[in-house]
């Protein structure tokens, strides 16, 4: 009996214990328990008791959507849609999802009455949501409701009254495909909708719209409460709304409205099976916030209400009618379970297109973004979650390849979605692919691998067939030059090419196809090729003038007894006063006479002499004026002249070659030295009849009056080198100038008596002059001319 008592006492104890174990240790997940507010003058505050610890990740579809994921983490003891109705926070849908690996997800979605900022913090088994109150709106806000648990019927309240009361949100700049905010009611008691009290509706009866107060208004009439889904679709923007089990007895189907944010009404009825739905499409010119009124015959969408947000990372919000998610069909860009909608067919598209999908390049590393902003705050959020939840985002199908597994952590604010979904692949070395509709997304390695072999198959389909033999003789190229740019160009890698050098022939087997192209592309390159004809003339000239200008003159005094003149002393007794020293006979010589200033014009050819004497002869003057002017001019033309082929280069030269002799040891060596007149060209034709040149011109000349020796004793002449080497582009027929030298040379030279050739007047008598100028020119012309045949 102990041992039993011991036993049944083991298993209680065990049981206790497994109940307490926190979530995650066992099959068992945690659950929401209940959901409650606390309601004050300056915040609404939402607690989310659990039975577990709590993790969480949230994200903002639109700015006064919040969406809040608790993993592994059951709902369905709380009700799917609860009312709150304070001026932060609308309403909740609280929704019980599967996730990829089978686990339980709980969806918490806050649909928020205005702009205000908020914080989450989870503390012990419960989860917080804090959202401030603006001090403007604090100061007018009545005295809060008790706190209670939501979902708690109220007093009905009349409906008018809260469209009266509900302030708007401002358009948006720029939102995420999801459903366009409505209005909210304003603080007051919670509302029973009319779609729960009313009989539902089995027809809608018609369609209009109107402007109320500044406000358009479009009102579906029904002989009931109906029973709507409404969400946006971007790119055209247009607002749809759909009506479950009802048919559209309107009598309409297209309606101008062109009024405010409605161009056009569309319905019709999307589904004549079971579930039946009728579609009321709303064609808009602008994104702009919205409500939807229920009533007991129909409703009514609101446009145009709004207030200047507070700055908070929120916008438009939306009425959500009083319907258990079950109940409503899905959006059908996000078709979800078997009671999913199929896409409808409309005459815009309703997703995405790749090129909005893929971000545009601007530059080498820089993308732009196009998809709305959201904002994202995961911890070690499953990455198979975060691609549904892109799915949702997008409008997209995406799947996931198998073997894609991990956790993420991040935390993105107003981010373009393309851009979130990107810097998660890349964090995780994942890629993705879009084929229509369907994203998918794998490992890179994965995709790396398909591409290799979708790209081998495509080879080995387009290898696979017959080979065929083409041959083609070439009248212009040659076949031997062609031959690698077919093989490069045409050829497939079973290809081969044989050549015939004798007829000038290609002998090409390979694929069908690839003979075509080759026999297309032969016969593009297999063409005559005009021909250049290219005249150059080079000209040189040389001018030199010089002018000499110089003077002799000297004199011869005697005081000596021959002439009976001496000085009647003893000493000195006789003198001679010789102004020329360069005599032959030197001074003392009484008949030696020559020149004091000896400066005579260099090689002169014109002189004019003077000697004058007294009459015993014993005083001489004599003097010379030479001089000598010297003027030359050289002109040398020179006109190279070649034909040639367009794009092929020509060579014309004309010259000496100059031996030079020099030795080794007991070896003599002979080498000549190339001194000619060079023209190379290469001519290009270009479509507008020009030709551009590629020119290289030399012209060296030896120069045997400078001739120097070597050290067997042969004298060599130095070459004169003169060369011009461009690219220029002439008219056909024209002359142009591709290059000048031009040199001048002056020199001036002057020799005198020290000291007296540096006076004034006098100083012309003791000094000459000569003056030397040397100018030389080069000139290049250049003429093509394409030969007409």
């Amino acid at each position: 009996m102990k041992a039993k008592r011991a036993g049944a006492l083991s298993l209680v104890l065990l049981s206790v214990l497994l109940i307490a174990l926190p979530v995650g240790a066992d099959d068992a997940p945690a659950a929401i328990t209940e959901i409650r507010h606390e309601a004050t003058a300056t915040a609404t505050r939402l607690v989310i008791a659990c039975t577990g610890p709590v993790a969480y990740t949230y994200y903002s579809p639109d700015p006064l959507t919040l969406v809040v994921d608790l993993p592994e983490i059951d709902a369905s003891k709380v009700a799917p849609r609860i009312n709150v109705g304070t001026r932060e926070v609308e309403s909740l849908r609280v929704t019980t999802m599967a996730r990829a690996d089978g686990r339980q997800l709980a969806r918490i979605e806050v649909r928020l009455a205005s702009l205000v900022p908020y914080q989450i913090f989870s503390k012990e088994r419960s989860l917080n949501l804090v959202f401030e109150r603006s001090a403007t709106a604090a100061a007018a806000t009545a005295p809060a409701p008790a706190a209670g648990k939501l979902g708690e019927t109220k007093p009905e309240r009349k409906q008018s009254a809260s469209v009266v009361e509900s302030p708007l949100a401002p358009e948006p700049v720029d939102v995420d495909p999801k459903p366009l905010a409505a209005a909210a009611p304003a603080p007051g008691p919670v509302t029973t909708p009319p779609s729960r009290t009313a009989a539902r509706a089995t027809k809608i009866t018609g369609v209009t719209p109107e402007v109320q107060n500044g406000q358009v208004a479009v009102t579906v009439q029904a002989d009931g409460a109906l029973k709507y889904q409404d969400f946006f679709l971007g790119n055209p923007d247009r607002l749809v709304v759909d009506f479950a089990d009802v048919v559209s007895r309107a009598g309409i189907k297209s309606l101008d409205v062109n009024q405010g944010p409605v161009r056009k009404i569309r319905l019709a009825q999307f589904s004549v099976a079971s579930p039946k739905v009728a579609r009321l499409v709303l064609d808009l010119s602008s994104r702009s916030p919205y409500r939807v009124v229920e009533g007991k015959d129909g409703l009514k969408i609101l446009f145009g209400e709004g207030q200047t947000p507070s700055p908070a990372p929120l916008a438009a919000l939306r009425t959500e009618p009083a319907l258990e998610p079950a109940q409503v069909p899905p959006p059908p860009p996000v078709p979800s379970g078997p009671s999913a909608l199929p896409v409808p067919v409309l005459p815009e598209p309703q997703i995405p297109s790749k090129e909005q999908f893929e971000p545009a390049s601007v530059g080498p590393a820089q993308k732009v973004y196009t998809g709305h902003p959201i904002s994202l705050d995961f911890k070690d959020g499953d990455l198979q979650d975060i691609f549904r939840l892109f799915a949702d985002i997008s409008g997209l199908n995406v799947v996931v390849n198998p073997g894609v597994t991990g956790k993420v952590t991040l935390k993105l604010t107003q981010v373009p979605w393309d851009q979130a979904l990107d810097i998660i692949l890349k964090t995780n070395k994942l890629g993705k692919t879009l084929d229509d509709n369907v994203i998918r997304i794998a490992k890179l390695t994965d995709l790396q691998q398909e591409e290799e072999e979708l790209r081998k198959l495509k080879e080995n389909q387009a290898l696979a067939g017959d080979l065929l033999t083409l041959r083609k003789s070439l009248s212009y190229a040659k076949a031997s030059e062609l031959e690698p740019t077919i093989k490069k160009v045409v050829l497939s890698p079973r290809g081969t090419i044989t050549l015939d050098a004798r007829t000038n022939t290609m002998i090409i087997t390979d694929l069908p196809a690839r003979l075509e192209d080759a026999k297309l592309l032969i016969a593009e390159l297999d063409r005559g090729t005009p021909q250049v004809e290219i005249e150059a003339r080079i000209v040189t000239t040389d001018r030199n003038f010089a002018r000499q200008i110089g003077i002799q003159w000297g004199f011869l005094n005697q005081q000596t007894p021959e002439f009976g003149n001496t000085t009647s002393r003893s000493f000195p007794n006789s003198i001679i006063l010789n102004g020329a020293g360069q005599t032959a006979g030197g001074l003392g010589t009484p008949s030696g006479r020559g020149y004091a200033v000896n400066l005579p014009a260099g090689g002169f050819n014109s002189a004019l002499g003077l000697s004058l004497g007294n009459i015993l002869g014993n005083f001489n003057l004599d003097a010379a004026l030479t001089a000598q002017e010297r003027q030359g001019r050289v002109r040398v033309l020179s006109t190279p002249k070649v034909t040639t082929q367009n794009n092929k280069e020509a060579e014309i030269k004309q010259g000496v070659q100059i031996p030079v002799i020099s030795s080794t040891g007991l070896t003599v060596n002979v080498t000549f030295k190339d001194a000619f007149l060079l023209l190379k060209v290469t001519p290009q034709i270009t479509d507008a009849g020009t030709v551009i040149l590629d020119i290289d011109i030399q012209n060296n000349v030896p120069d045997f009056s400078r001739q120097v020796v070597t050290q067997l004793g042969a004298s060599v002449p130095p070459i004169n080198t003169q060369t011009a080497k461009t690219i220029v582009l002439v008219r056909d027929g024209a002359t142009t100038v591709i290059g000048g030298v031009y040199q001048s040379r002056e020199s001036t030279s002057r020799a005198s008596t020290p000291l007296l050739g540096n006076v004034p007047i006098l100083g012309y008598l003791f000094r000459n002059k000569s003056l030397e100028t040397q100018n030389s020119e080069l000139l290049v012309f250049i003429t093509p001319r394409i030969v007409k045949s």
